[in-house]
Protein backbone atom coordinates (compact mmCIF):
# COMPACT_ATOMS: atom_id res chain seq x y z
CA UNK A 1 0.00 0.00 0.00
CA UNK A 2 1.39 3.38 -1.02
CA UNK A 3 0.47 6.33 1.21
CA UNK A 4 1.59 9.64 -0.27
CA UNK A 5 1.68 12.43 2.33
CA UNK A 6 4.10 14.83 0.63
CA UNK A 7 1.54 16.89 -1.23
CA UNK A 8 3.06 20.22 -0.19
CA UNK A 9 6.04 19.18 -2.34
CA UNK A 10 3.94 18.09 -5.30
CA UNK A 11 0.61 16.41 -5.99
CA UNK A 12 -0.39 13.52 -8.21
CA UNK A 13 -1.89 14.97 -11.40
CA UNK A 14 -5.62 14.44 -11.64
CA UNK A 15 -6.73 12.17 -14.52
CA UNK A 16 -8.68 15.08 -16.02
CA UNK A 17 -5.48 17.14 -16.00
CA UNK A 18 -3.51 14.33 -17.65
CA UNK A 19 -6.19 14.07 -20.34
CA UNK A 20 -6.04 17.84 -20.98
CA UNK A 21 -2.25 17.84 -21.23
CA UNK A 22 -2.26 14.80 -23.53
CA UNK A 23 -4.79 16.37 -25.88
CA UNK A 24 -2.75 19.57 -26.08
CA UNK A 25 0.34 17.52 -26.92
CA UNK A 26 -1.25 15.25 -29.49
CA UNK A 27 -4.22 17.11 -31.01
CA UNK A 28 -4.16 20.86 -30.28
CA UNK A 29 -0.37 21.11 -30.66
CA UNK A 30 -0.24 24.24 -32.81
CA UNK A 31 1.57 27.45 -31.93
CA UNK A 32 -1.05 29.74 -30.37
CA UNK A 33 0.39 32.68 -32.33
CA UNK A 34 -0.27 30.94 -35.67
CA UNK A 35 -3.26 32.12 -37.69
CA UNK A 36 -4.43 28.72 -38.93
CA UNK A 37 -6.86 26.37 -37.22
CA UNK A 38 -4.26 24.50 -35.19
CA UNK A 39 -2.99 27.78 -33.79
CA UNK A 40 -6.49 29.02 -33.01
CA UNK A 41 -7.29 25.76 -31.18
CA UNK A 42 -4.18 26.17 -29.03
CA UNK A 43 -5.06 29.79 -28.37
CA UNK A 44 -8.53 28.76 -27.20
CA UNK A 45 -6.95 26.44 -24.65
CA UNK A 46 -4.94 29.35 -23.25
CA UNK A 47 -7.96 31.63 -23.14
CA UNK A 48 -10.01 28.98 -21.35
CA UNK A 49 -7.29 28.27 -18.82
CA UNK A 50 -6.78 31.97 -18.10
CA UNK A 51 -10.49 32.34 -17.45
CA UNK A 52 -10.52 29.28 -15.16
CA UNK A 53 -7.60 30.51 -13.05
CA UNK A 54 -9.07 34.00 -12.83
CA UNK A 55 -12.39 32.62 -11.60
CA UNK A 56 -10.69 30.90 -8.66
CA UNK A 57 -9.31 34.30 -7.57
CA UNK A 58 -12.30 36.48 -8.40
CA UNK A 59 -10.25 38.58 -10.86
CA UNK A 60 -10.38 39.41 -14.56
CA UNK A 61 -8.71 36.96 -16.96
CA UNK A 62 -6.52 39.65 -18.50
CA UNK A 63 -4.89 40.18 -15.11
CA UNK A 64 -3.46 36.62 -15.04
CA UNK A 65 -0.02 35.96 -16.56
CA UNK A 66 1.20 32.41 -17.13
CA UNK A 67 4.70 31.46 -15.96
CA UNK A 68 6.82 28.33 -15.64
CA UNK A 69 5.75 27.90 -12.01
CA UNK A 70 5.63 29.51 -8.61
CA UNK A 71 9.36 30.25 -8.54
CA UNK A 72 9.24 32.27 -11.74
CA UNK A 73 6.05 34.01 -10.65
CA UNK A 74 7.70 35.12 -7.39
CA UNK A 75 10.88 36.21 -9.15
CA UNK A 76 8.96 38.11 -11.82
CA UNK A 77 6.95 39.94 -9.16
CA UNK A 78 10.07 40.96 -7.23
CA UNK A 79 12.62 41.58 -9.95
CA UNK A 80 10.05 42.87 -12.40
CA UNK A 81 8.98 45.51 -9.91
CA UNK A 82 12.55 46.35 -8.90
CA UNK A 83 13.36 47.09 -12.53
CA UNK A 84 10.88 49.98 -12.58
CA UNK A 85 10.82 50.98 -8.91
CA UNK A 86 11.05 54.47 -7.46
CA UNK A 87 12.38 53.19 -4.13
CA UNK A 88 15.13 50.89 -2.81
CA UNK A 89 13.49 49.08 0.14
CA UNK A 90 11.73 45.71 0.46
CA UNK A 91 9.90 44.19 3.43
CA UNK A 92 9.47 40.44 3.88
CA UNK A 93 9.58 37.79 6.64
CA UNK A 94 12.14 35.30 7.93
CA UNK A 95 10.04 32.31 6.82
CA UNK A 96 9.53 32.93 3.10
CA UNK A 97 10.20 30.32 0.43
CA UNK A 98 13.63 30.43 -1.21
CA UNK A 99 12.04 31.65 -4.45
CA UNK A 100 11.30 34.89 -2.60
CA UNK A 101 14.35 34.97 -0.32
CA UNK A 102 16.97 34.45 -3.03
CA UNK A 103 15.81 37.23 -5.41
CA UNK A 104 15.70 39.59 -2.43
CA UNK A 105 19.17 38.50 -1.27
CA UNK A 106 20.51 39.20 -4.75
CA UNK A 107 18.94 42.64 -4.74
CA UNK A 108 20.43 43.27 -1.30
CA UNK A 109 23.85 42.50 -2.79
CA UNK A 110 23.13 45.29 -5.30
CA UNK A 111 22.61 47.84 -2.50
CA UNK A 112 18.87 47.43 -2.08
CA UNK A 113 17.69 47.32 1.52
CA UNK A 114 15.70 44.27 2.63
CA UNK A 115 13.94 44.14 6.01
CA UNK A 116 13.10 40.63 7.24
CA UNK A 117 10.41 40.59 9.93
CA UNK A 118 10.73 37.98 12.71
CA UNK A 119 7.83 35.60 13.34
CA UNK A 120 6.23 34.20 16.50
CA UNK A 121 6.47 30.54 17.57
CA UNK A 122 3.76 29.64 15.05
CA UNK A 123 5.60 31.31 12.17
CA UNK A 124 3.24 34.26 11.97
CA UNK A 125 3.82 38.00 11.78
CA UNK A 126 1.47 40.80 12.80
CA UNK A 127 0.31 43.58 10.50
CA UNK A 128 1.65 46.06 13.06
CA UNK A 129 5.18 44.78 12.37
CA UNK A 130 4.75 45.60 8.69
CA UNK A 131 3.48 49.07 9.54
CA UNK A 132 6.54 49.78 11.68
CA UNK A 133 8.91 48.52 8.97
CA UNK A 134 7.51 50.62 6.12
CA UNK A 135 9.55 53.56 4.82
CA UNK A 136 8.81 56.28 2.27
CA UNK A 137 10.97 54.39 -0.25
CA UNK A 138 9.49 50.93 0.40
CA UNK A 139 8.84 49.36 -3.00
CA UNK A 140 7.29 46.05 -2.03
CA UNK A 141 6.01 44.01 0.88
CA UNK A 142 6.22 40.28 0.09
CA UNK A 143 4.50 37.86 2.50
CA UNK A 144 3.39 34.29 1.79
CA UNK A 145 -0.26 33.43 2.41
CA UNK A 146 0.47 29.94 3.81
CA UNK A 147 3.86 28.71 4.96
CA UNK A 148 5.02 25.70 2.97
CA UNK A 149 6.58 23.93 5.97
CA UNK A 150 4.21 24.77 8.81
CA UNK A 151 0.89 25.49 7.10
CA UNK A 152 0.65 28.74 9.07
CA UNK A 153 -1.62 31.38 7.52
CA UNK A 154 -0.51 35.02 7.55
CA UNK A 155 -2.95 37.93 8.15
CA UNK A 156 -2.96 38.92 4.48
CA UNK A 157 -6.05 41.14 4.57
CA UNK A 158 -4.73 43.11 7.55
CA UNK A 159 -1.31 43.55 5.97
CA UNK A 160 -2.93 44.69 2.74
CA UNK A 161 -4.84 47.41 4.57
CA UNK A 162 -1.59 48.64 6.12
CA UNK A 163 0.10 48.77 2.70
CA UNK A 164 -2.86 50.57 1.14
CA UNK A 165 -2.80 53.25 3.87
CA UNK A 166 0.92 53.72 3.33
CA UNK A 167 0.47 54.03 -0.43
CA UNK A 168 -2.35 56.53 0.04
CA UNK A 169 0.13 58.72 1.93
CA UNK A 170 2.35 58.90 -1.16
CA UNK A 171 4.57 55.82 -0.96
CA UNK A 172 5.11 53.60 -4.04
CA UNK A 173 4.63 50.45 -1.93
CA UNK A 174 2.93 47.42 -3.47
CA UNK A 175 1.96 44.10 -1.86
CA UNK A 176 2.98 40.68 -3.22
CA UNK A 177 1.60 37.41 -1.87
CA UNK A 178 3.15 34.02 -2.56
CA UNK A 179 -0.04 31.92 -2.58
CA UNK A 180 1.49 28.70 -3.91
CA UNK A 181 0.56 26.69 -0.79
CA UNK A 182 -2.72 28.54 -0.31
CA UNK A 183 -4.36 28.04 -3.71
CA UNK A 184 -7.08 25.43 -3.45
CA UNK A 185 -6.74 25.27 0.34
CA UNK A 186 -8.10 28.63 1.55
CA UNK A 187 -10.20 31.31 -0.19
CA UNK A 188 -8.11 33.81 -2.18
CA UNK A 189 -9.52 37.17 -3.28
CA UNK A 190 -6.59 39.44 -4.21
CA UNK A 191 -8.70 42.13 -5.88
CA UNK A 192 -11.08 42.39 -2.93
CA UNK A 193 -8.21 42.40 -0.43
CA UNK A 194 -6.16 44.97 -2.32
CA UNK A 195 -3.27 42.61 -3.10
CA UNK A 196 -1.23 43.82 -6.07
CA UNK A 197 0.60 40.64 -7.07
CA UNK A 198 -0.16 36.98 -6.28
CA UNK A 199 1.82 33.88 -7.29
CA UNK A 200 0.35 30.42 -8.02
CA UNK A 201 1.73 27.01 -9.04
CA UNK A 202 0.06 24.18 -10.93
CA UNK A 203 1.66 21.10 -9.44
CA UNK A 204 0.48 21.89 -5.90
CA UNK A 205 -3.17 21.50 -7.00
CA UNK A 206 -2.99 18.28 -9.07
CA UNK A 207 -1.88 20.17 -12.16
CA UNK A 208 1.30 19.62 -14.18
CA UNK A 209 4.78 20.67 -13.14
CA UNK A 210 6.42 23.53 -15.01
CA UNK A 211 3.47 25.91 -15.09
CA UNK A 212 2.16 28.62 -12.79
CA UNK A 213 0.57 32.03 -12.83
CA UNK A 214 1.00 35.55 -11.53
CA UNK A 215 -1.96 37.81 -10.82
CA UNK A 216 -1.06 41.42 -11.60
CA UNK A 217 -3.44 44.14 -10.43
CA UNK A 218 -4.51 46.50 -13.23
CA UNK A 219 -2.13 49.44 -13.41
CA UNK A 220 0.86 47.60 -11.93
CA UNK A 221 3.83 47.56 -14.31
CA UNK A 222 6.60 44.95 -14.30
CA UNK A 223 9.87 44.99 -16.22
CA UNK A 224 10.13 41.87 -18.42
CA UNK A 225 12.97 39.58 -17.37
CA UNK A 226 13.34 38.09 -20.86
CA UNK A 227 13.48 39.59 -24.32
CA UNK A 228 11.48 38.16 -27.18
CA UNK A 229 7.90 38.19 -28.38
CA UNK A 230 4.75 39.81 -27.11
CA UNK A 231 3.25 36.81 -25.33
CA UNK A 232 1.68 37.40 -21.91
CA UNK A 233 1.34 41.14 -22.62
CA UNK A 234 5.06 41.33 -23.34
CA UNK A 235 5.87 40.77 -19.67
CA UNK A 236 6.70 37.07 -20.06
CA UNK A 237 7.67 36.56 -23.72
CA UNK A 238 8.19 33.20 -25.40
CA UNK A 239 5.95 30.59 -27.00
CA UNK A 240 3.41 29.54 -24.39
CA UNK A 241 3.58 26.13 -22.73
CA UNK A 242 0.19 25.16 -24.08
CA UNK A 243 0.06 21.61 -22.61
CA UNK A 244 1.04 22.91 -19.17
CA UNK A 245 -1.40 25.82 -19.35
CA UNK A 246 -4.20 23.50 -20.48
CA UNK A 247 -3.46 21.26 -17.50
CA UNK A 248 -3.37 24.25 -15.17
CA UNK A 249 -6.77 25.32 -16.44
CA UNK A 250 -8.17 21.85 -15.86
CA UNK A 251 -6.81 21.85 -12.31
CA UNK A 252 -8.32 25.28 -11.68
CA UNK A 253 -11.74 24.11 -12.84
CA UNK A 254 -11.50 21.08 -10.55
CA UNK A 255 -10.67 23.08 -7.45
CA UNK A 256 -13.38 25.63 -8.22
CA UNK A 257 -15.98 22.87 -8.58
CA UNK A 258 -15.60 21.41 -5.09
CA UNK A 259 -13.34 23.79 -3.17
CA UNK A 260 -15.31 23.93 0.10
CA UNK A 261 -15.98 20.19 0.20
CA UNK A 262 -12.34 19.29 -0.49
CA UNK A 263 -10.99 21.79 2.04
CA UNK A 264 -13.37 20.52 4.72
CA UNK A 265 -12.39 16.91 4.03
CA UNK A 266 -8.70 17.76 4.31
CA UNK A 267 -9.34 19.68 7.53
CA UNK A 268 -11.00 16.62 9.09
CA UNK A 269 -8.09 14.43 8.02
CA UNK A 270 -5.59 16.96 9.35
CA UNK A 271 -7.32 16.88 12.75
CA UNK A 272 -7.34 13.08 12.66
CA UNK A 273 -3.61 12.93 11.94
CA UNK A 274 -2.77 15.60 14.50
CA UNK A 275 -4.59 13.69 17.25
CA UNK A 276 -2.73 10.47 16.49
CA UNK A 277 0.65 12.19 16.33
CA UNK A 278 -0.05 13.94 19.61
CA UNK A 279 -0.46 10.52 21.26
CA UNK A 280 3.19 9.68 20.53
CA UNK A 281 5.46 10.55 23.51
CA UNK A 282 7.87 13.51 23.36
CA UNK A 283 6.45 15.09 20.21
CA UNK A 284 6.01 18.77 19.43
CA UNK A 285 3.45 19.72 16.79
CA UNK A 286 4.67 22.88 15.07
CA UNK A 287 1.60 23.56 12.93
CA UNK A 288 -0.63 25.94 14.89
CA UNK A 289 -3.97 24.57 16.13
CA UNK A 290 -5.74 27.62 14.72
CA UNK A 291 -4.96 29.77 11.71
CA UNK A 292 -3.41 27.03 9.59
CA UNK A 293 -4.24 25.72 6.13
CA UNK A 294 -6.01 22.34 6.14
CA UNK A 295 -3.34 20.23 4.45
CA UNK A 296 -0.15 20.39 6.56
CA UNK A 297 0.93 18.87 9.88
CA UNK A 298 4.52 19.58 10.91
CA UNK A 299 5.87 17.75 13.95
CA UNK A 300 9.15 17.24 15.81
CA UNK A 301 9.98 13.74 17.08
CA UNK A 302 12.69 14.24 19.66
CA UNK A 303 15.59 11.76 19.80
CA UNK A 304 14.90 10.66 16.21
CA UNK A 305 16.64 12.13 13.19
CA UNK A 306 14.05 13.28 10.69
CA UNK A 307 15.77 11.89 7.61
CA UNK A 308 16.17 8.48 9.25
CA UNK A 309 12.49 8.44 10.21
CA UNK A 310 11.52 9.48 6.70
CA UNK A 311 13.32 6.51 5.16
CA UNK A 312 11.98 4.10 7.78
CA UNK A 313 8.45 5.22 6.90
CA UNK A 314 9.23 4.84 3.22
CA UNK A 315 9.98 1.17 3.88
CA UNK A 316 6.36 0.90 5.03
CA UNK A 317 5.10 2.66 1.89
CA UNK A 318 4.54 6.03 3.59
CA UNK A 319 6.01 9.06 1.81
CA UNK A 320 6.59 12.28 3.79
CA UNK A 321 9.23 15.03 3.88
CA UNK A 322 11.60 16.73 6.26
CA UNK A 323 10.61 20.18 5.01
CA UNK A 324 10.67 22.16 1.80
CA UNK A 325 11.36 19.97 -1.23
CA UNK A 326 13.54 22.76 -2.64
CA UNK A 327 16.05 22.16 0.20
CA UNK A 328 15.67 18.40 0.73
CA UNK A 329 19.34 17.80 -0.22
CA UNK A 330 20.65 20.62 1.97
CA UNK A 331 22.01 19.31 5.31
CA UNK A 332 21.51 22.63 7.11
CA UNK A 333 18.43 22.97 9.34
CA UNK A 334 15.31 24.60 7.95
CA UNK A 335 15.40 28.39 8.27
CA UNK A 336 11.66 28.26 8.97
CA UNK A 337 12.03 25.92 11.96
CA UNK A 338 14.92 27.95 13.35
CA UNK A 339 12.85 31.13 12.93
CA UNK A 340 10.06 29.73 15.14
CA UNK A 341 12.53 28.94 17.90
CA UNK A 342 13.52 25.31 17.38
CA UNK A 343 17.13 24.44 18.10
CA UNK A 344 19.23 22.69 15.47
CA UNK A 345 18.69 19.22 16.93
CA UNK A 346 14.90 19.55 17.05
CA UNK A 347 14.81 21.13 13.59
CA UNK A 348 16.60 18.06 12.24
CA UNK A 349 14.11 15.78 14.03
CA UNK A 350 11.09 17.18 12.22
CA UNK A 351 8.78 15.81 9.53
CA UNK A 352 6.09 17.42 7.41
CA UNK A 353 2.94 15.48 6.51
CA UNK A 354 0.81 17.07 3.78
CA UNK A 355 -2.57 15.96 2.43
CA UNK A 356 -4.50 16.25 -0.81
CA UNK A 357 -7.94 15.66 -2.28
CA UNK A 358 -6.92 11.99 -2.77
CA UNK A 359 -5.97 11.32 0.88
CA UNK A 360 -8.31 8.95 2.76
CA UNK A 361 -9.05 8.30 6.46
CA UNK A 362 -7.70 4.77 6.06
CA UNK A 363 -4.40 6.15 4.79
CA UNK A 364 -4.16 8.54 7.74
CA UNK A 365 -4.72 5.72 10.22
CA UNK A 366 -2.24 3.41 8.51
CA UNK A 367 0.39 6.17 8.28
CA UNK A 368 -0.07 7.09 11.94
CA UNK A 369 0.33 3.44 12.96
CA UNK A 370 3.51 3.09 10.89
CA UNK A 371 4.80 6.35 12.38
CA UNK A 372 4.12 5.25 15.94
CA UNK A 373 6.02 1.98 15.46
CA UNK A 374 8.89 3.62 13.55
CA UNK A 375 9.47 6.26 16.22
CA UNK A 376 9.47 3.64 18.98
CA UNK A 377 11.82 1.40 17.00
CA UNK A 378 14.32 4.16 16.24
CA UNK A 379 14.27 5.56 19.76
CA UNK A 380 15.08 2.08 21.09
CA UNK A 381 18.30 2.20 19.06
CA UNK A 382 19.45 5.46 20.66
CA UNK A 383 22.21 4.98 23.23
CA UNK A 384 21.17 6.74 26.49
Amino acid sequence: MEIYLDNAATTRPHPVVVESVTRALTVDYGNPSSLHGKGLAAERLIVGARDAVARTLGVEPEDVLFTSGGTEANSLAIRGLAGLARGRHFVTTTVEHSSVRVPLQRLAAQEWVVTELPVDHHGRIAAAQVELALRPDTVLVSVMAVNNELGTMQPIEEISRVVQRHRAAGSPTLFHVDAVQAWGKIPLRPMTWGVDLMSLSGHKVHGPKGVGALYVRPGVRLAPQLGGGEQERGVRPGTENVPGIAGLGAAARLLAADFEETAARMRALQDRLREQIRAIPDVRINTPPDGAAPHVVNATFRSVRGETLLHRLEQEGVFVSTGSACHSHNPTPSHVLLAIGLNTTDAQSTLRFSLSRFTTPEEIDAAASALRHAVAELRALVVP
